[in-house]
């Protein structure tokens, strides 16, 4: 053990002695009441050694060189004119706020702590820019590479099996997400269509009564003419049109369905097993009619001849 432990040590025993021996006096006294605490009513004396403190201080001080500090004072870069324009734009959005709403006070810009965030937030955003643009610089002077050279290749954390498993789950997540948005939309369409065909039922009712209405105060002399015919003949002509467009368009693009995977080979048509009537079926013949072949343009011409 060295002289200087050996001091501190004795130190430590004389204060421990001390302590023990202003508790023996105090409890002769009967100053010591239950607890675990002394009260001191003497004036506490404070110590502020600058001398000392400042020594400490430069001891612990490193004198390391600004590569392994890295540390900088700056003013902040200026303002640049997108910033401005989004704090402007910032500023004319809370006043249409305090205008348009009196339950809110009125606060002035310089003390309003929405903008005042803002403004905090944007003046980080130029100190930062301001020690990169200033440091950046400095790095290359000293020789340090502040970019990754094209040709560097880094080990992922990661495995490859992972990242495809993640991939794998966010592409299915979002094919789930458009297939229910589909279906919500083909709902919709549903929807839509059943109200519009409730509207139509609806409206003809209306007509058809109304029409009967009309003819019954024909029939006892309240109305002079059968004008009102003539509008419900319009409309069932119109009905009709509509029936028969419906009728070319149903012949032309079909009647709906499934019709993907309609041409493909089964088993029993690649083995040759279908009867005959269902393959003639599936060509759009018939089953039982006889498949003609059309005549050459030379026989049709004598056919009508003998005509």
């Amino acid at each position: 053990m060295t002289d200087f432990e050996m001091e501190e040590s004795g130190s430590e025993y004389e204060s421990e002695d001390n302590s023990d021996a202003e508790l023996q006096a105090a409890f002769e006294r009967g100053d010591l009441k239950p607890g675990l605490n002394v009260e001191y009513y003497g004036e506490r004396q404070k110590v502020n050694d600058i001398a000392k403190l400042l020594a400490k201080t430069k001891e612990l001080r490193l004198e390391l060189p600004w590569l392994e500090r890295l540390d900088m004072i700056n003013n902040p870069a200026p303002l640049a004119p997108e910033l401005a324009v989004q704090l402007e734009k910032h500023e004319q959005k809370r006043a249409n706020q305090f205008k348009g709403n009196a339950k809110i006070p009125y606060i002035s810009p310089e003390e309003d702590p929405v903008l005042n965030d803002f403004k905090r937030e944007m003046l980080f955003h130029r100190q930062a820019q301001s020690a990169v643009l200033e440091g950046i610089p400095r790095l290359h002077e000293l020789g340090i590479k502040t970019r990754r050279p094209d040709d560097y290749f880094a080990e992922m954390a990661k495995s490859d099996e992972l990242m495809q498993k993640v991939r794998s789950n966010l592409q299915a997540k979002q094919q789930g997400q458009a297939k229910s948005e589909r279906i919500k939309q083909i709902r919709e369409q549903r929807k839509m269509g059943k109200m519009l065909a409730k509207q139509t039922k609806v409206q003809r009712e209306a007509e058809k009564k109304d029409m009967l209405d009309k003819l019954k105060k024909f029939r006892k002399g309240k109305l002079k003419n059968l004008d009102f015919l003539d509008d419900a003949k319009a409309l069932e002509a119109k009905q009709k049109q509509s029936a028969q467009n419906r009728k070319q368009r149903n012949k032309k693009f079909g009647f709906g369905g499934k019709k993907k995977g309609l041409k493909r080979n089964t088993k029993a048509s690649a083995a040759g097993l279908e009867t005959e009537g269902k393959s003639r079926r599936q060509r759009g013949v018939k089953a039982g009619a006889s498949v003609n072949k059309r005549m050459g343009k030379s026989r049709r011409i004598k056919a009508k001849g003998k005509k």
